[in-house]
């Protein structure tokens, strides 16, 4: 159990700041599935892949004072940033080398927004069908989002390059 706390910690730790509870469970969802050992399940929801067991392990570690969650109040609606603490860092000591080098595959989903991601992380949802129906899987399910064909092929040469780097 401590291991997946220990694996999300080295993951703020590596990431400095995450804003956005969207954008955080989408990143740890696509370092998931290109190989990065995170533990949590996900399901299809509403944003594409999502994790309760990752919204209550970043609730614990929050607690905890092992990250610290910043509610940032937008008008319409609430924004939150996460960091790790002090605790936190000190909890890692304990877990020195035991996480892979994934910094540059964080680099790359930390500069991209949250709708790209949430597109990424939906095709991914799906990656065992073939290119076009997963195409007009994310089309469907996505509908609202309106994704163009250039987002489409952006995504995919998104994809291809986190393959390439896990590689």
């Amino acid at each position: 159990m401590l291991a997946n706390h220990a694996n999300l910690l080295q993951f703020f730790s590596s990431v400095e700041e995450v804003v956005g509870r969207k954008k955080l469970q989408k990143m740890i969802y696509i370092l998931k599935k290109n190989g990065v050992p995170f533990g949590e399940k996900y399901e299809f929801h509403l944003f594409g892949p999502y994790s309760e067991e990752l919204s209550l392990r970043v609730d614990e570690l929050s607690n905890l004072g092992l990250i610290k969650e910043t509610k940032e109040d937008k008008s319409s609606y609430f924004q939150y940033r996460y960091t790790i603490t002090e605790e936190g860092q000190q909890f890692l000591t304990h877990y020195d080398n035991q996480f892979p080098d994934y910094q540059e595959a964080i680099r790359l989903l930390k500069e991209k927004s949250s709708r790209f991601l949430e597109l990424v992380s939906t095709m991914l949802y799906f990656e065992e069908l073939p290119q076009e129906e997963v195409e007009d899987k994310v089309r469907t399910v996505k509908k609202k989002q309106n994704y163009t064909d250039e987002e489409m092929t952006q995504a995919w040469e998104f994809i291809s390059s986190l393959k390439k780097q896990q590689a």
